[in-house]
């Protein structure tokens, strides 16, 4: 299970709204005979690509496969990989975690066994849940796995006042860029308040890592954004989440919503298939989604800079779950136990 975990990750950022997925056939004296991953939603599931790549399938009808989440058992873009398991004569099954998808949820497992597979459920249950946080958050709440990002001063600032000549403030490092762009990569969509908009006039795009770009989300309930930004002119899909209309012009589409709760916008992604955002600012969204209890991770990355005065970073209490020192910054990383 550990190998179709590690398989699993190398489908990071190409899979959603799919699952990343990981599959290991073992044969009775365990020695791994095929093994495979989801590689890009629409493409092949895990446990097809492990079938296929077992170089005799006689062996199939002795064997055990291990998958990191429960087969699905519905006709998607691709077939049920539950029924081909049952078809290629696979007697035992073993599930990391099973899928709170609505068309999976257990029914994959209740084929399995109907058609008198053995099937083992929960190893490394913990590991694999964990892996697909974001479908998992999504598929059990309704809304997509929300990720807070900043960046703040040693002194705790995000920003300086106009007069300081410094807008955006810099705080990460070209290695840091990197990897929060990466971080981009593994979201399904990024989101920015009005004044972020038009103050940094951001691209929000994975321009520095390889990857795809997040669908980029404003929020303007009185539609203040200036003309000139690169989020309605660059062609790249925008949607602009305000109270005033609802039309598509180029890439951009406007979405009238009727109140500011957060929970508006994120289930209307959530019906679009957006199973993860990344929240990047400003400080009035971030406490927001803070105040609101709507976040699930929270990256902050702090500078060694000191500025004296500014904007004050969002105000947050959560769960350590790591923190590193990378290029002179400390990216700390809090969930919300």
């Amino acid at each position: 299970m550990r190998r179709a975990l590690q398989l699993a990750r190398q489908g990071a950022g190409h899979t959603s709204p799919n699952p990343m997925v990981g599959a290991v056939i073992v044969a009775p004296d365990g020695t791994i005979i095929g093994e495979g991953w989801h590689r890009k939603c629409g493409e092949a599931h895990a446990e097809v690509n492990a079938v296929a790549s077992v170089k005799d399938p006689n062996l199939l009808k002795d064997s055990t496969i291990y998958v990191t989440l429960e087969p699905c058992s519905h006709y998607g873009k691709t077939p049920p990989c539950a029924r081909l398991l049952i078809e290629r004569g696979i007697p035992r099954v073993v599930v990391g975690c099973l899928d709170p998808f609505p068309a999976v949820s257990g029914r994959g497992v209740a084929m399995l066994r109907e058609a008198g597979v053995e099937v083992v459920t929960g190893l490394l249950e913990q590991e694999c849940r964990a892996l697909n946080r974001r479908f998992l958050t999504a598929h059990t709440l309704g809304r997509p796995w929300v990720q807070l990002k900043w960046a703040q001063t040693a002194d705790g600032f995000i920003g300086v006042p106009p007069h300081m000549g410094e807008n955006p403030l810099r705080m990460s490092t070209p290695v840091t860029m990197k990897l929060m762009h990466r971080e981009r990569a593994l979201c399904d969509a990024i989101v920015v308040g009005a004044a972020t908009a038009n103050i940094d006039n951001p691209s929000l795009t994975t321009r520095y890592w390889p990857g795809n770009n997040p669908l980029r989300v404003v929020l303007s309930r009185n539609l203040s954004l200036t003309g000139n930004l690169k989020l309605l002119n660059d062609g790249l899909p925008t949607i602009i989440y305000n109270g005033l209309k609802s039309e598509v012009t180029g890439a951009a589409e406007y979405v009238k919503m009727d109140t500011a709760d957060p929970m508006e916008w994120l289930a209307d992604l959530y019906r679009r298939g957006v199973t993860s955002v990344m929240v990047e600012g400003g400080l009035q969204v971030l406490q927001q989604m803070i105040d609101c209890g709507l976040w699930d991770e929270a990256r902050i990355e702090t500078s060694p800079r000191r500025v004296g005065q500014g904007v004050a970073a969002p105000a947050i209490v959560g769960q350590m779950a790591s923190r590193h020192l990378i290029d002179r910054n400390v990216i700390t990383c809090l969930l919300n136990a």
